[in-house]
């Protein structure tokens, strides 16, 4: 850890004097800016990288200065002087960076933290475009700690979690402090010409007065982006042959989980195991890399925060898995953009949590202990990434994971049977680069196909499932205006029986009894016994105004009832015709009253391929940053009543009331060793009881080396129209003969994310995440609609709903009796009230021992309970997660690093 005191009197002065006197400078116009160049030096003698900046060649090679604020004064000179050069020899590219502070030492701020999770403090960061295209990002940070920040490579997002295996250097003296960085071209891609041109900027961060300059300046109102990056010329890089980098590891665990049933033969109190895997990333060529893990494990993976899911719709968790990670961002497709909106997704064709997930089979035999795997084996995944100087990028992925059985012990003996099959995943992904990185144009295919061993799987999913599109990005007028959008089409085919699952899941329902649809011809949409394939397309198109202090955006998102994409993609719904136009207004010049302001007016809706209107909103948003450094904001929502086809869930459409949503929001100063931020919302609506949300997020820094971020939550949320069962009732006639039990719901969820990091050197780190949660519900006032596309509702009274309660008192089952008619049936379903609490968390101690090379210790814990009862007590609550039995998991995990 380093520590810095403060610097006496005189030696602030003698700072002062000692940095180079600033310059006046206006920024040259948009129209007429000619990019800042600067030329790299070649290193005729090793450089020692240790930060001082002593080595002849830094007296030599040209620098860049004359750095321009972005904020917090745009456009004027940076206040403090910044001058960064460039060397080369014939293995890696240098930087040696002196960052002048008028303050000297006293006025440096930074800390200490993990690799990428630096979120305070000065920094100084480069960005590369390697292929000069003016698409492609390259990041490279470094704090005056020597925390690192890596992101790419050479794509438009750059991907932080990419981390190559580079170095740094940092000092902090009377001048303010330096940086070296040595940068291996083993791990960049670029091409392979004699000479070559990057294109390259500069930001430097100053904390202390809140400064962010730039070598080569745009405008907070331009586009900006690798167009108008300098130029780093004169890199002379030798051509080298083929690398190979190997990573393998070896881990071993011990599991201590409580049984759940008594007797069963599956459960063990205690598990140890030991297993070996590993990665091998390869140079196929000067630009194409082979990525490839064998028996992968994701032990040191941080776990998923709980969640209450009352919907019909998948939850959907962000992907952790490194292999996975790291590259995602060649792999998307779809990019999707809008300055304001709500329920509405991004083309999604690949979502990397389906391969390896949780087995999607069931023991259909009759067992009294069934043992199922948690997750797929992933047998071995590859992916080959690269991108050519002409601007092609190119993306593949493999993966194969094997079949999977369940053990079970039935009347007959011990039995297994297979609950996923073994199946392959291919995703490829091109996209070229076009009108020198205004525009691009890229493409995606995806494959499923599954091996069955058993035919009763083969009626649950799909034996094949393929997608594809294309996707393009147009701006013209210097990157002021913008089309982007993308065009799709989905076919997944097998059993009839899968089929017909598909059709009727909660994507589609198909099987609604008021379903009318188009016909069916090339594309499914609508149910029709007996298929063997569905099929669907969808698309986005964008038009829109993205630069200037106003501006404005209409996009259209759709879309059809056959579009099917979650064997390898995700989706929550489709059958949907979106439409969204949104007008912005910036205000970025200080004033006494605000740094910057921006105000956001707009609409959207949205009709099923039916015409049917279920979603309809008018919003608008401010928010300002304040002269204190606070960040302020609201928005609002108005939704008026529509048509809902998925609130029956496979019945017919049905009204639903209108509501409103307010959201506020408030962030103190970053700066500060205390950081609050909080954004609380409430709702009213025509049906049910109001809801609200109240949360905190507190960020403590009590040292540079120690961040402890603590973030309290509190809701209730109800609804007058909460699905509770449906049942064949053939005197329901009003209802296409189905009985379908509505009711109020009121929930309450606490919770308290708690993360603490504690950094001990930038290789060595402490991470703890823990999430106690508790959520109750509580079902009354139980009802039924009037009829099909109406907002009517009777509420069944004591003659139609009676209660019979379980021997501790409580209500458990619930006994309808609709018509009151004793010559007909009676529905009986459960009481549906919950309490579900749970504590998550884990700590994972990660010391990178040598570049590349790192050593985990994890320690994973579960609790978790659940009780029949919905009524909620805060006190009660907040206590029961830590009541629970813990589950305990503790894993040991070595990888060793092989490369150049």
């Amino acid at each position: 850890m380093t520590r810095f005191q403060t610097a006496p009197a005189l030696l602030a002065l003698a700072a002062a004097l000692a940095a180079p006197p600033l310059r006046a400078q206006t920024p040259a116009p948009a129209a007429s800016r000619v990019p800042a160049a600067l030329q790299a030096v070649r290193a005729a003698a090793p450089i020692d990288l240790d930060g001082k900046l002593d080595e002849g060649v830094w007296s030599t090679a040209p620098a860049a200065h004359d750095f321009t604020q972005q904020d917090p004064e745009e456009g004027k000179p940076a206040t403090q002087h910044t001058e960064v050069r460039f060397a080369y020899d014939a293995d890696a590219l240098y930087v040696g960076a002196r960052m002048y502070d008028t303050e000297g030492a006293r006025g440096v701020r930074t800390q200490l933290s993990r690799r990428d999770q630096q979120s305070d403090g000065d920094y100084l960061e480069l960005v590369f475009d390697t292929f000069h295209d003016h698409s492609g990002r390259t990041i490279f940070q470094v704090n005056p700690s020597g925390v690192k920040f890596d992101a790419g490579q050479a794509t438009p997002n750059a991907d932080p979690s990419w981390d190559p295996v580079w170095r740094a250097a940092t000092r902090v003296d009377s001048l303010g402090w330096t940086a070296e960085m040595r940068i291996p071209f083993s791990q960049l891609r670029f091409p392979r010409d004699s000479v070559q041109t990057w294109g390259v900027q500069v930001w430097r961060f100053t904390q202390r007065i809140n400064e962010s300059s730039m070598w080569s300046f745009w405008r907070k109102n331009e586009s900006g982006g690798p167009p108008l990056f300098g130029h780093l010329e004169g890199l002379r890089i030798a051509q080298h042959g083929r690398r190979v980098e190997l990573l393998p590891y070896a881990l071993t665990r011990a599991s201590y989980v409580r049984p759940t049933e008594a007797g069963n033969p599956f459960q063990k109190r205690k598990a140890y195991d030991t297993r070996v895997g590993g990665d091998v990333k390869a140079l196929l060529t000067s630009n194409l890399t082979l990525d490839a893990t064998i028996n992968p494990d994701f032990g040191q993976v941080e776990v998923d925060p709980a969640s209450v899911n009352l919907s019909a719709f998948e939850t959907y968790f962000d992907e952790k898995r490194p292999f996975f990670v790291e590259g995602s961002g060649l792999f998307g497709f779809g990019d999707f953009n809008c300055f304001f909106c709500s329920n509405v997704s991004s083309m999604s064709l690949f979502y990397s949590r389906r391969i390896g997930r949780a087995p999607q089979g069931a023991v259909t035999r009759d067992a009294q202990f069934v043992d199922v795997p948690g997750n797929t084996s992933i047998l071995g995944a590859a992916k080959v990434t690269g991108r050519t100087g002409g601007g092609f990028q190119l993306g593949l992925l493999d993966a194969v994971t094997r079949s999977e059985v369940a053990d079970a012990i039935g009347p007959d003996g011990t039995f297994t049977q297979e609950v996923e099959p073994r199946t392959n995943y291919l995703v490829a992904r091109g996209k070229r680069v076009l009108r020198g990185g205004d525009a691009t144009l890229g493409a995606m295919a995806t494959s499923v196909i599954r091996s069955f061993g058993d035919d009763g799987l083969s009626r649950a999913l799909g034996r094949h499932a393929e997608s594809g599109g294309l996707d393009w990005d147009v701006s013209w007028s210097k990157r002021t205006y913008n089309v982007m959008g993308n065009l799709a089409v989905s076919d997944v085919s097998g059993d009839s029986a899968a089929i017909g699952r598909l059709q009727r899941s909660s994507a589609r329902y198909f099987n609604r009894p008021d379903h009318g649809g188009l016909d069916n011809g090339l594309f499914t949409n609508r149910f029709e016994e007996g298929l063997t394939s569905l099929r669907g397309w969808g698309g986005y198109l964008r038009v829109a105004k993205q630069a200037g202090d106003v501006q404005w955006e209409a996009s259209t998102n759709v879309r059809s009832p056959g579009f099917e994409t979650n064997d390898l993609g995700f989706l929550s719904r489709a059958d949907y015709v979106w439409m969204n136009a949104n007008v912005h207004r910036n205000w970025n010049k200080p004033t006494r009253w605000y740094r910057s302001v921006g105000l956001t007016l707009g609409a959207q809706q949205q009709y099923t391929f039916e015409r049917d209107l279920n979603d309809r909103q008018l919003h608008g948003s401010i928010g300002a940053t304040l002269p204190s450094y606070w960040d302020v904001g609201t928005f609002f929502i108005y939704h008026p009543g529509v048509f809902d086809d998925r609130l029956t869930r496979g019945g017919p459409v049905v009204r639903r009331g209108a509501y409103q949503y307010l959201n506020a929001s408030l962030s103190t100063d970053s700066r500060k060793s205390v950081v609050l931020s909080t954004n609380p919302s409430y709702t009213w609506a025509q049906e049910g009881p109001a809801g609200y949300e109240l949360n905190l997020n507190a960020r403590f820094k009590p040292a540079s080396n120690v961040t402890v971020q603590l973030g309290p939550y509190v809701s209730r949320d109800g609804t007058g129209v909460q699905f509770v069962r449906r049942f064949a009732d053939p005197t329901a006639t009003d209802f296409y003969g189905q009985r379908i039990v509505f009711s109020d719901i009121l929930q309450h969820t606490i919770a308290m994310d708690t993360r603490v990091a504690w950094t001990f050197t930038p290789t060595l780190t402490m991470e703890l995440f823990a999430q106690p949660f508790a959520s109750t519900g509580k079902y009354f006032r139980f009802k039924q609609y009037d009829g099909a596309r109406t907002l009517d509702k009777t509420t069944f009274d004591a003659a139609q709903l009676t209660v019979l309660k379980s021997h501790t008192g409580r209500d458990s089952v619930f006994v309808l009796d609709p018509d009151r008619d004793p010559a007909t049936a009676n529905f009986t379903f459960s009481n549906p009230d919950f309490n579900f609490r749970s504590l998550r968390g884990n700590a994972v101690v990660r010391w990178e021992y040598r570049p590349g090379s790192t050593l985990f210790f994890v320690w994973q814990q579960q609790r978790s309970g659940a009780s029949p009862f919905g009524d909620f007590a805060l006190g009660r609550d907040a206590r029961a997660p830590f009541r629970e039995h813990p589950d305990n998991v503790f894993v040991i995990k070595a990888s060793y690093w092989f490369g150049s």
